[in-house]
C-alpha cells in the first residue's frame, strides 16, 4: 500500500492484443526526527505498472503530481538489453487505484463536479463509501502527534 504522488505524466501503452498497459513513477516520502530533534525527509521513487482498466483509468485522469493510492505486488524481473547487458527491475503491479487529491485537481472534470473516478479495482473496500475528503489534504503527522 503506498500513498504518494506522481512524478511524470503516466506512460501509456496498447498491446496488439488491445490490453492497455500504463507505467508510472510515485514519489512516497516519510518525515521523521532524528537523533537530534531535527525533521529530516527521505523520498523513495516507486516503478509502478496497471494493467486494463486501471490502466484506462490513469491514462484518463493521473497526471504528473497527482495524489494517488496505490495496493499492489511488488515484482522484480530481469531482461538482457540490446548489448546483452542483464538489467533488473522491481515495480509494483497495482492491483487496486483510489485517487486521493482535491476535486477540483481531477484532470477532467470541472470544478463543480466530483472527480468521475475515485476508488477503481478489487479492494476489500470496493462497495463503501471511499473517505476521500477526510484524506484529501492529508500531510503526514509529526511523530510526537501520533497518540500512541
Amino acid at each position: 500500500m503506498l500513498i504518494g504522488n506522481v512524478g511524470k505524466d503516466p506512460e501509456v501503452r496498447h498491446l496488439e492484443s488491445g490490453v492497455s498497459v500504463t507505467t508510472l513513477t510515485l514519489a512516497t516520502t516519510e518525515r521523521f526526527k532524528d537523533r537530534n530533534g531535527e525533521m529530516k525527509e527521505q523520498t523513495e521513487w516507486h516503478n509502478v505498472v496497471l494493467w486494463r482498466n486501471l490502466a484506462d483509468i490513469a491514462e484518463r485522469f493521473v497526471r504528473k503530481g497527482s495524489q494517488i493510492y496505490i495496493e499492489g505486488k511488488i515484482r522484480s524481473r530481469s531482461w538482457e538489453d540490446q548489448s546483452g547487458q542483464k538489467k533488473y527491475t522491481t515495480e509494483i503491479v497495482a492491483d487496486s487505484m483510489q485517487l486521493l487529491g482535491k476535486r477540483s485537481e481531477a484532470t477532467t472534470a470541472s470544478p463543480s463536479q466530483p472527480s468521475p473516478v475515485k476508488n477503481v479495482g478489487q479492494s476489500p473496500w470496493q462497495n463503501q463509501e471511499p473517505v476521500n475528503d477526510a484524506v484529501s489534504d492529508f500531510d503526514q503527522p509529526d511523530v510526537d502527534d501520533l497518540p500512541f
